[in-house]
């Protein structure tokens, strides 16, 4: 796909990297990702990848602006308090990049509409914030045959991963899915909601930084990804750790001894 000469300026910087160059900024130009979750992680996520150049970024979101979103959900201002995530999102794509299209959802994905959905785009990057949802998206991504790019946020503390649940690896081994990570959800009221336990704002930038960089990776190649491995971050001694892990028999999607 044919960058425009304003596109060539724009885009200069990943132009001139060896690992992206101008085959790596067409096939950023030609992705479709949506992005479940306009709030503190996709706040910096859509950001990033508008101004990497994604060609059509989608964003799913129930919710409307609130006072208390603004400490992290960057992609939000105070006149846009009461609106739609998904429209107050888009308005700011427009006005980073007006060469990004952008396809509003304003509706919570469920197990019923989120392979529908997730069979229209090329990755699909959840930030949602909470366990019904992600469930729902990664159970999708494989029935649809999509990558996913997942994070979740602690108080002062994150994680992120890359599942392509439905390859395998180079040995023809199953990649692991989200349940061989996290077989089912912890009982409810287990984890308090991000309103009772606070979360550090700038680690959402943090974070969904670094879901745009995936994201980024997994659409031109550079680099090695974080399929099967678990990127965990600690904002209380700023340490990054990684935990490899696996394909699991007993997973429910693609198990032999579910």
């Amino acid at each position: 796909m044919a960058l425009s000469s304003q596109e060539v300026e724009r885009y200069a910087r990943h132009l001139v990297l060896r690992e992206v160059g101008g085959p790596g900024q067409a096939r950023l130009k030609a992705a479709r990702i949506l992005v479940v979750g306009a709030g503190g992680l996709g706040a910096p996520l859509i950001q990033y990848l508008a101004a990497a150049g994604i060609g059509t970024i989608g964003i799913a979101d129930d919710d409307t602006v609130s006072l208390s979103n603004l400490q992290r959900q960057v992609i939000h201002g105070t006149p846009d308090i009461g609106r739609p995530k998904v429209e107050s999102a888009a308005d700011a794509v427009t006005r980073l990049n007006p060469h990004v299209t952008i396809a509003a959802h304003a509706f919570r994905l469920t197990p019923e509409n989120a392979v529908a959905l997730i069979a229209d785009y090329d990755v699909v990057a959840d930030g949602s914030d909470n366990f019904a949802t992600r469930y729902a998206v990664s159970d999708a991504c494989f029935r649809a045959g999509r990558p996913l790019v997942t994070a979740a946020l602690g108080q002062f503390d994150g994680s992120l991963t890359t599942i392509r649940a439905h390859e395998t690896d180079a040995a023809g081994r199953p990649n692991p899915t989200y349940r061989c990570l996290f077989p089912s959800p912890p009982p409810p009221g287990s984890v308090p909601p991000c309103a009772e336990a606070g979360v550090l704002g700038a680690l959402a930038g943090v974070m969904g930084s670094l879901m745009a960089m995936e994201v980024i990776r997994e659409i031109t190649g550079f680099g090695e990804s974080l399929v099967g491995r678990l990127l965990m971050v600690d904002a209380r001694a700023m340490r990054f750790e990684t935990l490899s892990y696996g394909w699991d028999a007993a997973n429910p999607l693609n198990g032999t001894d579910a």
